[in-house]
């Protein structure tokens, strides 16, 4: 069994959407100085790297991530290839292969390039998801659906993607490292943190290769 960190590590240097809190990762107490232990602060948004969104994100009202369904982040998952896309949409979605029956779906696209090479600036010319590609996803029964970028939707554009997702119960994982990721089928383990009532949370997420079947 080998397990696939797909997860970007959280640092002060690591880019954010624009609009969204800069990342402070602050020790407050060190050992020798002040205290008998070593103590860090974080100070970063919801959406920070690797993360899920919550319905309350788009919709007003709607449930937080605590309310996320595990069933849906813990369970089989296909990593599709897009790399040759430049937006993922119903077109290229009808072209991607992805099997009848699939219920999670992670995209790797050209954006992971940009965390192999360690990009620090933001890209806004980033490969996403259409509106007609999301209502494509939905009519197929898609439950999860991962991007390797911190949006799922387009830049300035990403609310129609964002909202129709959503309001199907189809849980956006953003921020996903699939730079070492072969296309295929993997066992997904996604857990983001448990925040009242928060329209995000920033989670840490696994592929699990040759995953042991009772």
């Amino acid at each position: 069994m080998r397990i696939h960190d797909i997860t970007l590590t959280i640092s002060n240097s690591l880019v954010t959407y624009p609009g969204d809190p800069s990342i402070q990762i602050t020790r407050v107490h060190s050992i020798g100085k002040d205290s008998s232990s070593n103590l860090t602060k974080l100070d970063m948004g919801a959406h920070t790297g690797t993360h899920v969104d919550a319905p309350v994100h788009f919709i007003e009202g709607a449930p937080g991530s605590e309310t996320l369904d595990l069933k849906i982040l813990i369970g089989p998952a296909i990593v599709v290839d897009a790399t040759k896309e430049e937006s993922i949409s119903s077109k290229s979605l009808d072209n991607l292969n992805i099997p009848e029956g699939t219920e999670r779906v992670l995209f790797r696209t050209r954006n992971s390039e940009n965390w192999k090479a360690k990009w620090r600036q933001f890209a806004p010319d980033f490969v996403a998801i259409t509106k007609d590609g999301a209502e494509w996803l939905v009519e197929k029964g898609i439950k999860l659906v991962g991007i390797d970028y911190l949006s799922i939707g387009p830049f300035r554009h990403g609310a129609p993607t964002h909202t129709v997702l959503l309001e199907a119960g189809v849980i956006p994982v953003e921020g996903l490292d699939l730079s070492a990721i072969i296309p295929g089928v993997y066992f997904l383990v996604c857990l983001p943190l448990k925040i009242e009532g928060s329209d995000g949370a920033p989670s840490r997420a696994v592929l699990v290769e040759d995953f042991p079947v009772p």
